[in-house]
């Protein structure tokens, strides 16, 4: 008998480790196939539409764009491929393989054959539309009959015989190189259905971190508009999506559906996004800083609430409301366009509402915007900037800041690089850097900006779980609902970023403006109200000009107007797009809210004293807001049909105007 030497036995053990990991090993073998393949679409995309890229192309930034679809392609894969994967772990008695694997691998074949055949298409289809398929383009499709169909595949199949080809060898390629796992010695299948039970529980958790795009409690589930973080231009979102997962995130997304209330002519007579402003004045050369406030309703305040309860209300916003109170100008009727974190960024830095759908979550996302960063930063040479001080890439703020033209972002990741704060021991363990920390922080970048510079900053401490730094608890008043100290605690931050900031040279020429993404911890009734929940303040405060001093009463504004009222009270002259008016300047009974209301299905429309409910199609309700701040009094069937009417189609103007230009691309001037 011959006597085992070291490499026998190391072989018996390697035997061992590895018939138990069959279906393993099979399983990452053909995932990784799937990701080969989607690769090579990848760079067939980029070979087939080389025109759009050549001119700014560079190999790093190649490079760069096909990683970061790494990211998007796991989503996509492991959506589509959940099930073969499952029934490849599954661990079977042997007599039971042979058929049960032939069935597996037909639906794997045919399912990424699918997938591969979407991004082949796309190659092609995407030089008409600039972006990749999504869900609304497959709806679109839905309405043509058959036999027109077949004709347009048909020449296109001919017109682009080589993709043809291609698609036929990656199928080949999936049915030639899928493997089985292979069947175990009988004395192996303990361990066997052991190891294979606990993959199976392991990688649960993977599979699903995998499909969002990221493992973290900050990190929302990725989207199409997650691409824009990666890009430099819009058509390179092109590169970095896959067109199964574009359909995917938009399968359940309402599409915006263009509606003809009146001709084009009449409503652009009505409303008009474009501004195209001759200013008297030179442009103001002043830096712009807003302050986007996670969750700080007006419920929260003093200031706005001394009214409501006979004067003796004290709020948690001491150093906001002092600022309201003695250099800054403000309003009693102002709104958020949405009820969402996701849902600010547009209405507060581009002008952009939400209605319907939250424009992060649609193929609109993928449009050519601007906003304040890039009419400032392209034209009139400012440095712009954003700040969130979460983890880089959560809740999509990075994509967006980068699609809209902000030239830098800083985020949880800059923040630890710095050596003159503490990193991570500044983490509040859930969302991001403690508020007061990061304002410091803000402060001091800007400090080394040049000027002037347009910044924008996302406050995170004000929002679930309501935590506070250890040396602030109970230092703060509790109130009625959990986020009111940490709002006292966000306004105490505030207090101390403006103290820092006033020592700064750039303070005096710079204009602050101040709102919340939403509302949030409504418990007054006149709050609870659907208006109620879209109640946030907007605050204007310039050191320099003292002139910016005020309440006013008579206005009706709301997120979208900020961007039109900064660029206007510096006196810009480009022409650009946004669904506001200049709250300074437009005559009250011009100026308007518009929202979506969720609890309704339909809009909420606030212009001069009414207050209109609509679904779309009709006014189902009417309400005089400011004397009957609880809504109780439908005024529908009351009034004169004659005195809601141009409000009516006003609200019909907008809605028009904003679906057809998100269908359309015209989010720009050209």
């Amino acid at each position: 008998m011959r006597v085992m030497t070291k490499w026998d036995k190391w072989n018996v053990v390697l035997a061992a480790v590895r018939r138990p990991l069959g279906n393993f090993t099979a399983w990452l073998w053909n995932l990784l196939l799937v990701y080969v393949l989607y690769s090579v679409c990848r760079l067939t995309f980029m070979w087939v539409n080389w025109d759009s890229y050549a001119a700014t192309m560079t190999f790093g930034h190649a490079v760069d764009l096909l990683w970061a679809g790494l990211r998007f392609d796991t989503s996509a894969i492991l959506y589509t491929n959940a099930l073969v994967m499952l029934l490849l772990m599954l661990p079977l008695h042997v007599k039971e393989r042979r058929g049960y694997y032939r069935v597996v691998r037909w639906i794997f074949v045919v399912v990424n054959s699918l997938c591969l055949y979407s991004n082949l298409i796309d190659c092609v289809y995407f030089q008409f539309t600039g972006k990749r398929t999504t869900i609304s383009v497959l709806r679109e499709f839905s309405h043509e009959g058959a036999g027109n169909m077949a004709r347009i595949f048909g020449e296109q199949f001919l017109a682009n015989w080589y993709l043809v080809l291609l698609a036929a060898v990656l199928t080949w390629a999936l049915w030639k190189l899928f493997r089985a796992p292979r069947t175990p010695r009988t004395s192996a299948l303990l361990p066997y259905y052991v190891v294979n039970v606990l993959l199976i529980v392991g990688m649960a958790p993977l599979f699903v971190f995998g499909m969002r795009g990221g493992a973290t409690h900050a990190t929302r589930p990725i989207t199409i508009s997650n691409a824009n973080q990666y890009v430099d231009f819009p058509a390179e979102t092109g590169i970095v999506l896959n067109t199964p997962f574009s359909v995917i995130r938009t399968f359940n997304k309402r599409p915006f559906v263009s509606v003809q209330y009146m001709g084009s002519d009449e409503a652009e007579r009505l409303f008009s996004p474009v501004h195209r402003a001759v200013p008297e004045a030179p442009f103001r050369n002043m830096n712009v800083v807003v302050f986007i406030l996670e969750s700080f309703g007006k419920q929260h305040f003093g200031f706005y609430n001394d009214t409501l309860r006979g004067g003796t209300y004290e709020g948690f916003t001491p150093f906001l409301d002092s600022l309201c109170r003695n250099c800054a100008y403000t309003f009693e009727y102002s709104y958020s366009n949405g009820r969402k974190s996701i849902e600010g960024m547009p209405s507060v830095l581009s002008g952009l509402p939400n209605y319907v759908e939250p424009l992060f979550l649609t193929p609109a996302s993928l449009n050519k915007m601007s906003g304040l960063a890039r009419e400032l930063g392209s034209h009139k040479g400012y440095t712009t900037a954003f700040f969130h001080g979460a983890e880089n890439g959560s809740m999509g703020f990075q994509a967006f800041a980068n699609a809209t033209g902000f030239q830098r972002y800083y985020g949880r990741t800059e923040y630890n690089r710095d050596p003159n704060y503490r990193g991570d021991d500044d983490f509040d363990g859930t969302w991001a850097i403690w508020d007061e920390e990061f304002l410091q922080y803000f402060c001091d970048e800007m400090s080394r900006m040049s000027t002037p510079f347009m910044t924008a900053v996302f406050t995170a401490t004000s929002h679930t779980p309501f935590a506070l730094p250890d040396r602030y608890k109970g230092k703060f008043p509790e109130g009625r609902h959990r986020i009111q100290r940490c709002v006292a605690y966000s306004d105490h931050a505030m207090r101390q970023f403006f103290r820092k900031a006033s020592r700064q040279p750039w303070f005096s020429n710079t204009l602050f403006v101040i709102t919340a993404d939403h509302v949030s911890g409504q418990v007054d009734p006149v709050h609870q109200t659907t208006l109620g929940h879209y109640s946030v303040p907007i605050i204007l405060y310039a050191p320099g000009h003292p002139e910016l001093h005020g309440y006013d009463r008579d206005r009706v504004v709301e997120q979208t107007d900020i961007m039109p009222t900064v660029l206007s009270y510096l006196n810009y002259d480009k022409p650009y797009v946004a669904f506001g008016n200049d709250m300074l300047t437009t005559p009250p009974d011009s100026t308007f809210a518009l929202h979506w209301v969720p609890e309704f299905d339909g809009y909420e429309y606030v212009e001069g004293n009414y207050l209109l409910q609509f679904d779309g199609t009709r006014t189902t309700a009417v309400y005089r807001y400011r004397t009957d701040p609880m809504l109780r009094e439908n005024l529908l069937h009351v009034l004169p049909a004659d005195s809601i009417a141009l409000p009516e189609r006003r609200m019909k103007a907008v809605i028009q105007q904003y679906m057809q230009r998100m269908n359309d691309d015209q989010l720009t001037v050209e």
